[in-house]
């Protein structure tokens, strides 16, 4: 029993000792190729990239949303700025749109007032009063340019130019008007197209129409409604054969030897801006525009 507890001794102390320097020599060996330390670097080096990846990720999300809302504001502001610019924009476009056909009013009246032959002064109208009996409208030109009471008042829509009313009352700067429809306005016409004579009055509205009396009876075959009715040219208040209405109705009354007859002025009061004045006394010093043959002379 003793023999084989030696024994045992003998072949454990001499493997142990092996084991150790063999232990030794791989620590040592490992230590002097550089291959723990290459070890600890990676495991650090892993370490250090995940926490920085985290790191990232979270500034990269805080920066992005601060940078959106300042992207967003940026955005709202460039937004706002480019809605202003096209509220400018449509602003002159419109204005540009008013000045041309301003323009082309002014150029038509021009053309008229060149081939007149008396003397005219354009005028804007400024103010009107048109639910009152006696209805003003106001011009702002006075006796300052020329006006006296008395002139008549025309203008020209669509290529035609007809009768507005005649000066009442003239300022230093201003005038008044009173207009066709005006009740106390009277003006001696004519039938265009058979001469026949009358009186054309108001009826105190700019939408009611005309009336023309004094166009006897027997003379209601020789015309139809749709007929003008120009100037007469008599007692110079007005030049002749200027444009007053078109027969709109003629009316047959049994207690009168005359016919009643109505008319719709050739002149949209509604949309009537522009004047000209017309001083008879003085003759046109405008010259001529060859462009301007085809306005009739009035």
């Amino acid at each position: 029993m003793a023999k084989n507890t030696k024994s045992v001794r003998r072949f454990r102390l001499p493997e142990f000792i092996l084991a150790a320097l063999v232990l030794f020599s791989g620590i040592m060996l490992g230590f002097a190729s550089g291959g723990f330390v290459i070890n600890f670097n990676s495991v650090g080096f892993a370490a250090l990239s995940s926490l920085q990846k985290g790191v990232h990720a979270v500034t990269g999300t805080v920066t992005g949303f601060f940078t959106a809302i300042g992207d967003l504001a940026t955005l709202k502001k460039e937004n706002e700025e480019l809605v202003e610019k096209l509220k400018n924009y449509e602003f002159f476009q419109r204005s540009n749109a008013e000045i041309r056909k301003e323009n082309e009013r002014l150029r038509e009246l021009l053309a008229f007032a060149r081939r007149g032959q008396h003397k005219s002064y354009a005028a804007q109208i400024i103010g009107r009063d048109p639910e009152s009996l006696y209805s003003g409208i106001t011009i702002n030109k006075g006796a300052r340019s020329g006006i006296r009471k008395g002139m008549p008042v025309v203008a020209v829509q669509n290529g035609i130019m007809g009768i507005v009313g005649k000066v009442v009352t003239v300022g230093i700067g201003t005038s008044l008007v009173m207009p066709l429809y005006d009740m106390q306005c009277n003006i001696s016409s004519r039938i265009q197209n058979t001469r026949d004579i009358g009186i054309v009055s108001g009826n105190g509205s700019v939408d009611a129409p005309l009336s023309m009396r004094y166009i006897r009876k027997r003379s209601q075959d020789d015309f139809s409604v749709g007929d003008i009715v120009v100037t007469s040219g008599e007692n110079e208040n007005y030049m002749r054969d200027v444009a007053v209405g078109t027969i709109s109705k003629i009316t047959v009354l049994d207690y009168d030897s005359s016919l009643d007859i109505e008319l719709l002025p050739v002149i949209d009061f509604s949309r009537l801006e522009t004047v000209l004045v017309v001083d008879q006394g003085i003759p046109n010093d405008l010259e001529p525009d060859p462009a301007d043959e085809e306005v009739p002379r009035w």
